[in-house]
C-alpha cells in the first residue's frame, strides 16, 4: 500500500508561529453563537463546555430523537432543532458548528460548512480514511476558516511541561515508546430494539446501505461502515503526543493483531496491539478493554537517560539506571482537561490565529493509526511510502 508522506508532512512547514487567518468581525466582548451536529453523548458534552465557556447554542441537528430531547433540555430556551445538518447550516446567526458526528460524516459535515462559511471545531478522529484526510487538509486550507480538531492534549499544559522536558533532553535518546489504554469495559453489543426514533437513512448517509441493526447505532465505533475503532478513535489521541514529543510525522509503517475477546458482535477489535516504525523509534500502541489494570491511557517513553510515563494525572520521570522503589525526579500532577482547547477554538474565532489542534496535525495524528487498521485487514506490515 503506498500513501504520499509529503501530504501529511507538509503541513508542519506551514506556521512555525501562529498563523494569521482573515479578520474576524467579532469585537473582544461579542458572544460567539454555535450550531450542534451531532447530540449523541460527545456532543452534549461538548455543547455543556461550550456553553460554560460563554458559547451559545442557537440550534442543533441529530438523527435521533431521544438525543435532541435530551440536548434541548441542556440548551437555551428556543434553539432550533432539525433532522438534517444541511438546514440547520442556513440558519441565519450561526457564527461556528460543533460537529460530533460518527466518524463517517465528519467529512461531509466539514465541508457543508465550510461551504456555508463556518468556523468548526469538529471531533477527533479527523477522517474514515487516509484519502479523506487529504481531502480535509486541502478544503480548509482554501476555506481560510479556523478549524479546531477535539484533541485536548494538544492545549493542555501539564501535557506541554512535559513535552518540555523531553525538548530538554532529560531523556536523552527516545528508542521506545509505549502507549496503552486498559479499561474493562468490554461485553456483547446490545441489539435490542432502539426507544424513540431514528432516522436511520440520515445516520447512514453515504454507507452502506443496510437494514437497521440497533447495536450499529448504538455503538457505532466498532463497525468499519462508520469508524476505525479504537485504533483510530484513541489511538488519534496517544499516536499524536507520541509523534509531537518525537519530533515525527506519521510512522514508516505498521503491523497490527487484535481480537474482539468480549464485544461479540462488533467488527473492530476490543484487544489488540500495533507495532509502528519511526526513523529513531519504535512505538508499541496496546488496548485491552477487558482489563482495568493501570486503568485508563498511558505513555511511556524510554530514553537511555531516563523514562517519563504521561497520563491522565500528570507526569512523571525516572533517572536511569533505574532501581526499584527510585522515587521520580520529576513528578507534574494535572488532570488533562477539555477547557483549554474549547477555549482557545473559541479565542481564535475572533483573533484568527491558527488554533493548537489544526487539520494537518490531526491528519498526521491519524495517520498512523489507519495504516494499522489497513495493516489487520491484509493480514501483513503496510509500509507508508
Amino acid at each position: 500500500m503506498k500513501i504520499d508522506r509529503r501530504i501529511f508532512l507538509s503541513g508542519a512547514a506551514l506556521t512555525t508561529a501562529p498563523m494569521f487567518i482573515p479578520q474576524s468581525a467579532f469585537g473582544a466582548n461579542d458572544r460567539i453563537t454555535y450550531g450542534l451536529m451531532g447530540a449523541g453523548g460527545r456532543g452534549r458534552y461538548l455543547s455543556r463546555t461550550f456553553q460554560q465557556l460563554g458559547a451559545q447554542c442557537v440550534a442543533l441537528a441529530e438523527v435521533y430523537e431521544p438525543n435532541v430531547e435530551m440536548a434541548r433540555k441542556e440548551s437555551p430556551e428556543g434553539i432550533k432543532t432539525y433532522g438534517n445538518y444541511r438546514e440547520l447550516l442556513q440558519q441565519p446567526g450561526i457564527d461556528t458548528v460543533v460537529i460530533a458526528s460518527p466518524d463517517h460524516q465528519h467529512m461531509p459535515m466539514l465541508f457543508a460548512a465550510l461551504e456555508a462559511g463556518k468556523d468548526i471545531y469538529i471531533e477527533k478522529p479527523l477522517s474514515h480514511s487516509q484519502a479523506q484526510s487529504e481531502q480535509m487538509i486541502a478544503a480548509v486550507q482554501k476555506s481560510g476558516k479556523v478549524v479546531q480538531v477535539g484533541m485536548q492534549r494538544r492545549s493542555a499544559p501539564s501535557v506541554m511541561k512535559a513535552k518540555k522536558v523531553i525538548d530538554d533532553g532529560v531523556l536523552g535518546r527516545i528508542c521506545m515508546v509505549k502507549p496503552q489504554w486498559n479499561w474493562n469495559v468490554a461485553k456483547p453489543l446490545d441489539n435490542s430494539t432502539l426507544p424513540g426514533k431514528l432516522d436511520w437513512a440520515a445516520f447512514l448517509g453515504s454507507a452502506n446501505d443496510r437494514a437497521l441493526e440497533p447495536m450499529r447505532f448504538r455503538n457505532w465505533r466498532y463497525f468499519w461502515d462508520y469508524a476505525g475503532g479504537n485504533m483510530t478513535d484513541q489511538g488519534t489521541h496517544l499516536m499524536d503526543i507520541v509523534q509531537w514529543f518525537t519530533e515525527n510525522g506519521p510512522p514508516k509503517s505498521a503491523i497490527m493483531n487484535g481480537q474482539v475477546a468480549k464485544m461479540t458482535g462488533a467488527e473492530h477489535s476490543d484487544v489488540f496491539c500495533a507495532v509502528f516504525e519511526y526513523p529513531e523509534q519504535l512505538v508499541t500502541w496496546t488496548l485491552n478493554y477487558t482489563n482495568a489494570f493501570q486503568n485508563g491511557w498511558s505513555i511511556q517513553f524510554q530514553g537511555d537517560l531516563g523514562t517519563m510515563i504521561l497520563d491522565d494525572a500528570g507526569y512523571k520521570v525516572w533517572a536511569e539506571p533505574w532501581k526499584a522503589n527510585a522515587a521520580p525526579i520529576i513528578e507534574e500532577k494535572a488532570p488533562v482537561p477539555i477547557e483549554p482547547h474549547i477555549r482557545n477554538f473559541l479565542d481564535c474565532v475572533k483573533s484568527r490565529y491558527e488554533p493548537n489542534c489544526p487539520v494537518y496535525v490531526a491528519a498526521q495524528a491519524v495517520a498512523g493509526p489507519h495504516l494499522a487498521n489497513q495493516a489487520f485487514l491484509q493480514g501483513k506490515k503496510v509500509l507508508f511510502l
